[in-house]
Parts: structure tokens; sequence; C-alpha cells
């Protein structure tokens, strides 16, 4: 049988702290893999965000910032993890995969989560100036929009929140 176990047939039922406690843990380990891909993007003078890319339970894709150093607006770390997750399955429809990065994702990141088809984000910190989901043009949350999204935010949301204002206030005493 491959199939995973029934869990309110073993008496956990969906609310059970069983039953929830293992997802909790690979999320953790996920995004810290996410974190460790914003050091990247710190580490060559990038604003550090970083990102993976999840599909049963293994990452199939890395990402970090590099906007700077590839001189490509685009080069946002969840848009890099994504083009590495495509190449790594050989197709862009992700729709079994999952999305973990350190940041609220900007509108273009947002849209491109959505065409991907990716099934789940979660995420760190929230950015109210340029994260999509704080911003009135939230594509994750359209309901004319036939694709819809499980969402997470706020985890690891400390140690994301830190590396993104050490590095600007570095910026501004610099």
């Amino acid at each position: 049988m491959d199939r995973a176990p029934d869990y309110e047939s073993v008496g956990w039922g969906f609310d059970s702290p069983q039953a929830h406690f293992s997802s909790f843990m690979n999320d953790v380990d996920f995004m810290q893999e996410a974190l460790r891909e914003a050091e990247k993007a710190l580490n060559k003078n990038e604003v550090p965000v970083g990102a993976v890319v999840v599909c049963n339970g293994k990452i199939i894709g890395r990402g970090h910032n590099q906007v700077e150093h590839m001189n490509d607006v685009t080069a946002h770390a969840e848009i890099m993890a994504i083009r590495d997750a495509e190449k790594n399955l050989s197709g862009w429809r992700l729709t079994d995969c999952e999305i973990f990065s350190t940041c609220e994702p900007c509108p273009m990141c947002a849209g491109a989560i959505m065409n991907a088809r990716l099934k789940r984000l979660v995420y760190g910190t929230a950015q109210p100036k340029f994260g999509s989901l704080s911003l009135s043009c939230n594509i994750l949350d359209n309901t004319r929009l036939n694709h819809k999204i499980e969402i997470k935010a706020g985890l690891l949301e400390k140690e994301s929140s830190e590396l993104l204002k050490n590095f600007f206030s570095s910026r501004r005493d610099g």
C-alpha cells in the first residue's frame, strides 16, 4: 500500500498534534533552506531574500535574489527558484509543488507563483510596501481565477525580517 495513512481511522483525527507535527517540522526545515539562500544573496550584496520549491517532500528548486548580479529586474528569489524547479522537472506546471520564501512575494513573483500553478506558498516576513498580499493587487486571492493557492504567513518571521532590516540598515549607515 503506497498511500498515506488515514489519520482519522488510526484515532488521531485531523486536529491531532501528531498529524500536524511532521508537517510543521518539514515546513521549518524548508524555510531554513530558504534562509540559507537569502544568506547567499546577502553575500553578493543583494537584497537578502531566498526561496525553495518543494515537491513530494524534496527540494527541486532553489533561488536567491540576483537582480544586481545578473542585471535583471526579474531575478528575484522566487522567480529563480521557480525557474530551477521547472528545469529540474522539465516542465512549467508545478501543480504538486510548494514554494517557501523568506519574504512576502512582490506582485511579479505572485504572478509567477500563480502561473506556475504552485499549490502552496509559505513565507517568512510581510512586506507592506512591496508585497502582493499586503497591497490591493493581491493576485493570489483573486476569486475570478481558476487556481487557488494555500498561503501560510509568518514562518520564521523574525529570522527573515532581521536579515532584511540589517541589510537596509547597513546601507543607510554606510
